[in-house]
């Protein structure tokens, strides 16, 4: 059984679909969650309600705005001054050609590099020297599959972001382990939530299921209990690890 009864937790992109299972499944565990939320307030207000407002408190920031990640930090330690993990889930799948044009192209590779890798990167900057004045703390990264096996061919900067995101959490946990810093990434193939359908039609996403030998995407929910397995004290000595849940589409 988890027990994250005392610990402060929080998930950025909680709002939706993973995020949304990670919180609700370490809210269940007994954690105070720190709910970050980007658009999605209405969503955001829904989750808090079946929680509770004393479980669940509400944190509103876009994270695609350079500056995001330092207001986020500064509101979450004020409502929470103890901090116990971060949980990096926020991110964005936005496609762009090699045949776009070069402004086009820098655009979407700034706007998805901010989200997936620059502002997760601020937190955990902003986490490892409170952990630090606190007796340490975790960090769980969301990556993705692309991180390992790349992406479609007009998924370039969504796969390097990924990637990117994997290398940083082995580098945090062979640095910071010292200071009793653990730090996790989870990279789900596709999830059976409303990102994994955007731009999919049918023929797609048979498609997909067709390479997933279990037969079906993973769930939100079996992502959100892992992560709340790695908040636990259980699997100190598994810090800098990848845990691939993906149903076997691709094993390394």
């Amino acid at each position: 059984m988890i027990d994250l009864t005392g610990k402060t937790i929080l998930v950025t992109g909680g709002s939706r679909g993973i995020g949304e299972a990670i919180v609700r499944a370490v809210a269940g565990a007994g954690a105070q969650v720190l709910l970050h939320f980007g658009k999605s307030r209405g969503a955001a207000e829904a989750i808090q309600k079946s929680l509770g407002s004393e479980v669940c408190h509400l944190i509103e920031a876009d994270l695609a705005e350079a500056a995001a990640a330092g207001e986020l930090w500064r509101a979450a330690t004020a409502a929470a001054p103890r901090i116990d993990v971060v949980v990096n889930n926020a991110g964005i799948f936005e496609p762009i050609s090699v045949d776009a044009p070069l402004d086009e192209w820098h655009r979407t590779w700034g706007r998805v590099l901010q989200v997936n890798l620059h502002a997760p990167a601020d937190l955990c900057k902003l986490a490892i020297a409170h952990f630090r004045a606190h007796g340490g703390g975790k960090i769980i990264n969301l990556a993705s599959r692309a991180a390992h096996r790349g992406d479609a061919s007009d998924q370039w900067p969504y796969a390097a972001s990924k990637g990117a995101l994997v290398a940083m959490t082995k580098t945090i946990a062979r640095g910071y382990a010292k200071d009793n810093i653990l730090a996790f990434t989870i990279a789900p193939g596709f999830t059976d939530t409303d990102m994994a359908y955007t731009s999919l039609d049918d023929a797609g996403i048979e498609r997909i299921l067709a390479e997933i030998p279990l037969g079906s995407m993973v769930s939100a929910e079996e992502c959100g209990a892992l992560a709340a397995f790695l908040c636990s004290d259980q699997v100190r000595h598994l810090t800098g690890a990848t845990f691939d849940i993906n149903g076997a589409s691709y094993v390394r």
